[in-house]
């Protein structure tokens, strides 16, 4: 499949059959068994937003397949209510703290080790040094308010 050029570089979506970076082109993992390299990340809500009007019509079933390098806190919380996200550790030391009924619990998560934040459940992380993990989340509605 061959792609239009787009006028923005960062915009555009990668084709063939890779290799791709997870962290700068994330993949969605689609209806069908479909795996469709994105364009390249750039942290910001208008990527996800955009990532939304590209594959919403899948819903539920759709997962957005991403890597993230992180060495500080997040600032932020999140929640899916609509599918649960996989969280694995794939080098560093991660501390993800989900929230239900306003009670906290904490998952220290090492290398090769994953937890799942269920639908609707309130979810942030600590890490203390630098830390990588992969998340397969269903990103339909999801939500974000200040740590």
């Amino acid at each position: 499949m061959t792609n239009p050029p787009a006028t923005n570089p960062a915009a555009a979506t990668p084709s063939g059959d890779g290799p791709f970076s997870l962290e700068r082109h994330p993949a969605h993992l689609g209806l069908g068994a479909t795996a469709l390299p994105q364009p390249a990340f750039t942290g910001d809500m208008a990527w996800y937003m955009a990532y939304g009007e590209r594959h919403g019509d899948e819903g539920r079933e759709g997962r957005l397949f991403a890597m993230h390098t992180f060495d500080a806190p997040w600032t932020t919380w999140e929640v899916h209510p609509e599918g649960s996200e996989v969280v694995l550790v794939t080098s560093g030391r991660l501390t993800l703290i989900q929230e239900r009924d306003g009670v906290e619990t904490r998952l220290a998560l090492g290398p090769g080790e994953y937890a799942i934040n269920p639908p609707g459940v309130w979810h942030t992380a600590d890490a203390d040094a630098v830390v990588t993990a992969v998340f397969v989340t269903t990103g339909l509605g999801t939500q974000n308010r200040p740590r």
